[in-house]
């Protein structure tokens, strides 16, 4: 009788040494590196379990053709890649590995929060290509930290620990989650904003810590930018359409927002053609000195990126020797 099959998707390639210790003495492994949906059907046919990362789409036609699949891990926390309602009813459970780096992501979150506010980064920049004068005087106004707020957007994992991290700085922490229990803000010790538009009115900066979702695809947008307090810094280390980036060279140019840190684009890697990227790269724009922007690696260290692989694969193992699969998202 043969094996199971294990099919990597993208991402991870050979060797697949944290993978095969959790799952060689009872699967097969394949590495895809797909890195079109085409690839991946012609190989994840006879899969078992598919372990998916960021790089590639698991939507209808993929499923379709799978033949003895129990399952479809998003290894990390966001899962719009996979289209799980259909998958649900293919009777294909998905899950997702949601903690294997929340320390990381929202460890970013804080590091780009400072490195803004600051003013580091735009110093950095600023003087680095210049024969400007030497002094401090480039980033006046800024404004202590202590009891500046900062608007959390999703308490979950991550964005409590950001949240947490926040209020260690002295911030005053409020955050927006209409899906989490009441109690919350008294557990940890900030309040509660009962709407979007109320949360962003009262946010110097704002961090986003959400799926993606229907709910929340472009959640930050030209409208409600403009609810942010003048001089506002945004943060999003969460999905990449919760935010229109179009708009935000013309809020940097125009001082509604004075700074941004963003680590994940809707489109990874950008275009030439996308935006914000033209600002980013152009010395001459506002947004060239005043935008953090990096490559979707919020999530990496060592020790998480293990993790996450260790705990796709587990959850692989479960699924194939029957036992209850942690993490279910459909």
């Amino acid at each position: 009788m043969s094996r199971p099959l294990v099919v990597v998707t993208d991402f991870v390639c050979e060797p697949l040494d944290v993978e095969r210790s959790v799952l060689a003495d009872h699967a097969d492994l394949l590495c895809a590196m797909a890195t079109n949906e085409n690839q991946l059907a012609e190989v994840a046919a006879n899969a078992a379990a598919l372990m998916v990362y960021h790089e590639i789409c698991v939507t209808r036609p993929t499923i379709e053709r799978l033949k003895c699949c129990k399952l479809i891990v998003r290894c990390g926390a966001g899962y719009d890649n996979v289209d799980a309602a259909f998958a649900r009813a293919r009777g294909i459970p998905v899950a997702n590995v949601p903690d294997y780096g929340s320390e990381e992501v929202a460890d970013t979150a804080i590091g780009m929060l400072l490195a803004l506010t600051r003013g580091i980064h735009f110093l950095n920049s600023r003087l680095r290509d210049s024969r400007e004068p030497w002094t401090y005087m480039h980033t006046v106004p800024l404004f202590r930290l202590r009891g500046r707020v900062c608007g959390v957007v999703g308490l979950g994992r991550i964005g409590t620990a950001a949240a947490l991290r926040a209020k260690s700085l002295g911030m005053d922490v409020v955050f927006y989650d209409p899906y989490k229990p009441a109690g919350y803000d008294k557990a940890l010790g900030i309040r509660r904003a009962d709407s979007v538009e109320s949360l962003f009115r009262q946010s110097h900066v704002l961090t986003l810590h959400c799926p993606l979702t229907d709910e929340t695809r472009h959640m930050v947008n030209a409208t409600s930018v403009s609810w942010l307090p003048l001089g506002a810094f945004l943060i999003n280390t969460a999905r990449g359409a919760v935010v229109d980036t179009d708009l935000i060279p013309n809020a940097i140019a125009s001082g509604q927002l004075a700074g941004a840190g963003i680590d994940v684009l809707a489109i990874e890697p950008p275009r030439d053609s996308d935006g914000l990227f033209t600002a980013w790269r152009d010395s001459q724009h506002p947004a060239h000195h005043r935008v953090i922007l990096n490559p979707h690696s919020a999530f990496y260290s060592e020790e998480g990126l293990r993790e996450m692989r260790s705990k796709g694969a587990q959850a692989c193992l479960d699924a194939i020797s029957g036992r209850p699969i942690r993490n279910v998202v459909n």
